[in-house]
């Protein structure tokens, strides 16, 4: 691995560099899209003979090693901003650890000014190190900005990954506020910033080599539920993009992560662009992306992060000259920015659990209590896209719709949405009020196996009266 080593640097065992963690330690490490996060370390921590107390910091989603192996051996005590493991989220919905998701674009700030929790030490994972700059692996995410906030370092450097990954880097730090200035992109594929991060060769503490793999996302087939959604999505746009001036010349578009939002990605070849340009400006580049790159629909892509599966993540490697063209990895600052999505007119496409008649939406919490992962970048695209799109099936399972009279939780509010898709329809929801969006909701969007219900209830809560008429009694026992 000496290639990936560029000064006299000697590197040491995952248990050696683990004695520099206290007890107590906040850890920031690397991490999003379950890739490019810290693997040595972790495991070792768990295999730590002290009572460890550790808040973990990460950008986004991270792999087994942190939120499996660490939190079993219960190592951890806090966690911010989002996790999507079984055993983290066990822990977390029991109340082991204390838990707060949060909006993606804005965690490394809070970190840097104290809304978080200052870390101690990062810890990250990088393809090569040298003299006070190592280079991200497969993701970026706030890895620079945690990097800036901790007093001490720990550099993973993985020989797994291929070393030119670095290609697709785009590393731009902002200045702390009042100092700061508009960000200099002006195009969705342009680059203004650096392949690597620089840090105080002072505050590195170990080295450590390592040769696992990531864990990569693992995309179940596209259920006919998924293709349905994806049809009229599909459909919709299409129409939009005639109807609305601003996507004349070019269309910049988001997807959520996860099975849906990489399925949905597939609806974008049903649809006769013209000669407008596509781009995808979003949070975490996924499998369906690759092909729209190699057969020409999307001209470029910006993301955070690869969360690609095994197969995926193996082409990419296997072609990464071609890729890095028109690919490029930022900060989650830049890539979730509400400054950018505004600028670039991005048409945020995200899922939820459900969404109830009014058109607010819970993305995160089952029943309303139990978490599932965190709401993460939705947030940023649903505040700040001209076009937000949720999209969703119309039940889970055969006894649960995802239309409810009111959601237990909301991550998005009305204010947020302006269509709702399920596999039944479209419901455009701009310019409606409470009262028109629900008829529109379950016109359109609605199971015909609940569509009964939700009509008595609303005939049952409209007889109160109010802007947004609900029946509180019956508002979470509405089903007959």
């Amino acid at each position: 691995m000496s290639d990936r080593l560029e000064s006299a640097i000697e590197p040491v065992d995952a248990e050696t560099a683990a004695a520099h963690v206290d007890s107590d330690a906040v850890v920031a490490v690397s991490g999003f899209g379950a890739v490019g996060y810290p693997k040595a370390l972790p495991l070792a921590l768990a295999d730590d003979d002290r009572a460890l107390e550790l808040t973990i910091i990460s950008g986004g989603s991270v792999g087994k090693e942190i939120d499996t192996a660490l939190v079993e051996s219960g190592a951890v005590a806090r966690r911010y901003p989002y996790q999507s493991r079984p055993a983290a989220r066990a822990a977390v919905n029991d109340g082991t650890i204390a838990y707060q998701d949060r909006f993606i674009s804005a965690v490394g700030d809070e970190v840097a000014l104290g809304s978080l929790p200052e870390p101690d030490i990062a810890i990250v994972e990088a393809v090569a190190v040298g003299d006070g700059w190592f280079v991200p692996s497969l993701s970026i995410g706030h890895t620079a900005a945690y990097v800036r906030a901790a007093s001490t370092l720990i550099i993973e450097v993985n020989s797994s990954i291929p070393r030119e990954i670095g290609q697709f880097h785009d590393i731009y730090e902002r200045a702390l506020p009042p100092n700061r200035k508009p960000i200099p992109l002006e195009h969705p594929a342009d680059r203004i910033g650096e392949t690597r991060i620089q840090f105080d060769p002072d505050e590195l503490l170990a080295v450590v080599e390592t040769e696992t793999a990531d864990d990569p996302y693992s995309f179940r087939e596209p259920s006919a539920t998924d293709r349905e959604i994806a049809a009229n999505l599909a459909t919709f746009l299409e129409a939009e993009l005639e109807r609305c001036s601003i996507f004349d010349d070019r269309i910049a578009l988001q997807f959520g992560v996860g099975s849906l939002g990489n399925a949905l990605m597939g609806a974008l070849s049903a649809i006769d662009f013209g000669e407008r340009d596509v781009y995808y400006y979003g949070e975490v580049f996924q499998d369906g992306l690759l092909e729209m790159i190699e057969n020409g629909t999307l001209e470029g892509a910006s993301a955070t992060s690869f969360a690609l599966s095994a197969a995926g993540q193996q082409r990419l490697f296997d072609d990464i000259d071609q890729y890095s063209d028109s690919v490029v990895l930022r900060t989650a600052a830049l890539s979730n920015s509400p400054a950018l999505i505004d600028r670039f007119g991005v048409v945020g496409i995200n899922s939820a659990v459900e969404v109830d008649l009014y058109g607010h939406a819970n993305s995160t919490h089952v029943s309303g209590s139990r978490v599932l992962n965190g709401v993460g970048g939705s947030g940023d695209f649903n505040r700040n896209s001209p076009l937000t799109i949720t999209t969703l099936p119309s039940r889970h399972g055969t006894e649960t719709s995802c239309l409810v009279p009111m959601c237990p939780h909301v991550d998005h509010t009305e204010h947020d949405i302006s269509v709702v898709i399920t596999e039944q329809g479209v419901a455009d929801l701009r310019g409606s009020s409470p009262r028109e969006r629900s008829r529109l909701l379950i016109e359109q969007c609605a199971h015909p196996q609940f569509v009964d219900d939700l009509e008595t209830y609303l005939e049952r809560s409209e007889v109160s009266g109010g802007h947004i008429p609900h029946h509180l009694e019956s508002a979470f026992s509405w089903q007959s």
